[in-house]
């Protein structure tokens, strides 16, 4: 049974429709709310809107979930098919964009970093306590929780689209 579309409007930090404004606005058809419903899922449930606190989880742990939502959600969007690539202003783009500036920025940087530091943890030292010694262990949590800080942004508006408010 095909849903009924809907009229949903949001800022996000981490897009732009190329005049340099953030806000989007678009009728979401069926196509496009089923997507949304899957995408919905998965980021809602994974570290790029769940906060953790200063001693909670690991970064290893939190650098491979956005590495995953990135691969999960290709999928989605490859599925989805161009239904829901309407304009710029529809959910295949603005989901592009924010994986594309809003993950990707935070993956490329830290993922190379932190992996340098991995490999020179001796062995009698357990990662999360190898992970907190590590200098840069503060600035990357503070970057992983602006990230969160504007995807979640994107997940209200994919929460709209589905009903899910």
């Amino acid at each position: 049974m095909p849903l009924k579309p809907i009229y949903v409007k949001a800022n996000l930090p981490f897009y732009d429709d190329g005049n340099g404004n953030n806000e989007v606005a678009f009728v979401a058809d069926d196509a496009q709310q089923r997507a949304a419903w899957k995408l919905y899922v998965e980021f809602e449930t994974r570290v790029v809107t769940q906060m953790l606190g200063d001693d909670e989880g690991i970064l290893r742990e939190a650098l491979d979930s956005l590495y995953k939502l990135f691969q999960i959600t290709r999928d989605i969007l490859r599925e989805a098919g161009p239904e829901i690539a309407n304009g710029p202003q529809s959910l295949g783009p603005i989901t592009i964009q924010m994986l594309n500036k809003g993950i990707r920025p935070v993956t490329a940087k830290w993922h190379p970093l932190l992996k340098d530091y991995e490999e020179k943890r001796p062995p009698h030292k357990s990662v999360a306590e190898y992970e907190r010694e590590w200098e840069k262990h503060d600035e990357m949590r503070a970057r992983l929780k602006e990230l969160q800080v504007g995807m979640t942004a994107y997940v209200r508006l994919l929460a709209k689209i589905v009903g899910a408010e």
